[in-house]
């Protein structure tokens, strides 16, 4: 079975690298910017769109609002950017908001962290993967008319790259990112140009319709609650800014440096995109709602269901290069592919974050392991499991999905700066170099700032966006929470358990007091000789051969055979009227537990092991099940007793000659002796020295 698997498996995601070979895939910084700053990097392709379809609840007219949103949006990245240097620096293992929280402020708040993490990877998947398929949509009809299947499509895809492994799958991530920021760059010039030096006067495809305002007149609390409402949908702009740190041992050496000028490289870029993107669509004249097919009007007629709402950057671009054009085709596709890629930069902090906490006993231990080509394999298959769900259930509806977004990653963010606070507060106490002291006192101001204002964010999110959806965020936060919670106490507890078998017993209370030796038998051949010779070479007090009566016919058979052989070990027969094989030796087992209680029940099964995965379809496999009903039943020891097969001893000897099978001309040219040997002066394998070649005849 395995070679089976094997083939399509390397097909898949390449051969499996040594463990040695792990600081080969550390990533530079130009590598290391698209894999963990792709979602920021991309936001910006549909925050602008969320600031302008809330302000379209009062019309038109509240888009006048959106400069005073985006300054809003740009302090905030500016201190959350600020904040997370000193995170970077200050904790370099990776651990990120995870680890400083728990660190700092005890292992809830850490295990809050997680959850809040964890959720908040899976919706960047979701809606990243969704906002491309829309916006990919404004140009292939087709894909936005499935868009669940499409979504859930490149889903797969992106899992099997990132299953080659990170610094592989960076490679293939770093052209559309880069050629994503370099067209919103040229088309931000180029607007900046056309509207300031030509001025022409450039019209979005929506320029000309009108905003039906489902509320008018809007003032006081309503208004700020709209405002806040739109500051917070543009917060998707900061979400994927804690990856870096959470990816900081991806990075080269120097580790906390690059990742900090990574981190402001991110900010920069991204402030930069969001402020001018927002600024065409105003001077585009950009039309968003909430529900375009009855919002937007034409002519004072509402557009109707068959109207596709395009993004805002997708309108804008259409503005400046003119639609359909090369640059907008090319723009167009950079920007579903970022946001495909976005993905990634979950991708990358779920598995890295999961096997932390695998490693601190939160989730299975499995999730902790790297995989074949070094990546966090589970992890990654995990993420995308959860997201494929979420697009399904949501039919890959980015406007639906991002209500569920920014709880997790604002909860995160505030836990962490706060978390910094107590971890500056507790060096200073002890510090006395005053340079080293006025560098603390200016990062605990930094993540002062920081906590006191995303804290104030929070607030504001779960204020105006619980009940459209972020609700669910919260409510996947607090299974996440519970789920690690019972997995650490089970984990604790088998610790606890494990422990307790090393203290100092009395002989006398671990000895059982008698082994009782059972040899499963179906018929008389070969396995079940060689199982039955096997018990009696063990110190047992007790042995009898056990069968079960499924065939009258077959068990009188064996009974004949078993006294003409003159097999010295009692044979036991147990009806079977249900043609059950498990269930009757399980009873029995137990019934001798019952009556000695401080006795050993040892099994003994005899099987037949086959060469070829296809000859395991034609067995039963009873034995294994036996085997996993067995290992669950106290005090039962369980032996197998193999018999090769010839398929098994053809396919060891087939084995055996591919290893020691060579090249052509591989005995004329000599030994293949590593480089580093070879310099080395060392030997080769039979002692020959490097240089030296074997001579045929």
């Amino acid at each position: 079975m395995s070679k089976l698997t094997d083939l399509p498996k390397r097909i898949l995601i390449g051969r499996a690298l040594r463990s040695d070979k792990l600081g080969e895939t550390l990533l530079p910084k130009r590598i290391a910017l698209p894999v963990f700053a792709s979602d920021p990097l991309s936001s910006v392709a549909y925050a602008p769109g969320q600031v302008m379809i809330v302000l379209s609840v009062a019309g038109a007219s509240a888009y006048h609002y959106s400069p005073w949103i985006t300054i809003a949006i740009i302090v905030l990245m500016f201190t959350v950017v600020a904040s997370y240097r000193q995170n970077v620096h200050a904790y370099p293992s990776g651990g990120g908001d995870y680890e400083v929280a728990t660190t700092n402020l005890g292992p809830k708040a850490g295990l809050t962290v997680a959850s809040a993490l964890l959720v908040d990877y899976v919706l960047t998947v979701a809606v990243s993967i969704s906002s491309g398929v829309e916006n990919l949509g404004s140009a292939v009809p087709f894909i936005v008319e499935n868009k669940t299947l499409c979504a859930v499509g490149i889903i797969l895809l992106l899992t099997l790259m990132n299953l080659r492994g990170v610094r592989e799958s960076g490679k293939l991530f770093a052209i559309p990112t880069y050629v994503f920021v370099g067209g919103v760059f040229v088309m931000i010039l180029w607007g900046a140009y056309r509207g300031l030096v030509l001025g022409d006067d450039m019209k979005a495809p929506t320029a000309g319709f009108e905003v039906h305002a489902e509320q008018t007149g809007l003032a006081g609390f309503a208004l700020i609650f709209l405002l806040l409402r739109a500051f917070s949908d543009g917060c998707a702009a900061l979400t994927g800014v804690e990856a870096i740190s959470n990816g900081v041992p991806a990075f080269r050496k120097p580790k906390s440096r690059n990742a900090a000028t990574t981190l402001a490289l991110m900010g920069g870029l991204a402030v930069i995109m969001f402020v001018g993107i927002i600024t065409l669509a105003l001077v585009t004249h950009v039309k968003m709602a909430e529900n375009p097919a009855h919002d937007l009007l034409k002519n004072g007629t509402p557009l109707g269901a068959d109207y596709t709402q395009n993004p805002v950057i997708s309108q804008v671009a259409a503005a400046v290069f003119g639609d359909g054009s090369f640059l907008f085709v090319v723009l167009a596709a950079a920007t579903a592919l970022v946001l495909f890629l976005a993905a990634n930069t979950a991708y990358n902090g779920f598995p890295l974050l999961g096997s932390i906490l695998a490693q601190d006993r939160y989730l299975p231990r499995q999730l902790h392991t790297r995989g074949d080509r070094l990546a966090f394999s589970n992890g990654i298959v995990l993420l995308a499991s959860a997201a494929a769900v979420l697009v399904y259930l949501y039919g890959a509806d980015s406007t639906r999905l991002i209500q569920l977004y920014i709880v997790g990653v604002f909860v995160s963010f505030t836990l962490s700066q706060t978390g910094m606070v107590r971890h500056w507060n507790r060096h200073l106490a002890t510090e006395r170099d005053p340079n080293a002291r006025r560098r603390m006192v200016r990062a605990r101001a930094i993540n002062t700032f920081g906590a006191f204002f995303t804290g104030l964010v929070l607030v504001v999110v779960l204020l105006t966006k619980f009940t459209h959806g972020a609700w669910v965020a919260l409510l996947g936060m607090v299974i996440f929470y519970v789920t690690m919670t019972a997995i650490r106490r089970h984990y604790d507890g088998v610790s606890e358990e494990l422990a307790a078998a090393t203290e100092q017993l009395d002989e006398e209370e671990v000895r059982p007091s008698r082994v009782h030796s059972l040899v499963l038998v179906s018929k008389v051949h070969k396995p079940t000789l060689r199982a039955l010779a096997y018990a009696k070479l063990m110190r047992s007090h007790r042995l009898e051969a056990l069968s079960i009566n499924v065939d009258p016919a077959e068990t009188k058979a064996l009974q004949r055979v078993w006294q003409e052989r003159g097999i010295d070990v009692p044979l036991k027969i147990l009806d079977s009227p249900y043609r059950e094989i498990t269930r009757p030796v399980i009873d029995y087992v137990k019934s001798l537990r019952r009556e000695s209680p401080r006795d050993v029940v040892s099994v003994f099964i005899p099987e037949y092991v086959v060469g070829h995965w296809y000859e395991h379809l034609l067995h039963n496999q009873s034995a294994l099940r036996l085997k996993g009903r067995l290992l669950f039943t106290p005090g039962v020891m369980v032996t197998s007793v193999p018999w090769q097969l010839d398929s098994s001893e053809l396919a060891r000897k087939r084995a055996r000659k591919r290893a020691e099978w060579n090249a052509p001309g591989a005995v004329r040219r000599g030994p293949v002796i590593p480089a580093k040997q070879r310099e080395k002066g060392e030997k080769g394998p039979k002692g020959e020295k490097p240089g030296v070649t074997s001579q045929v005849p």
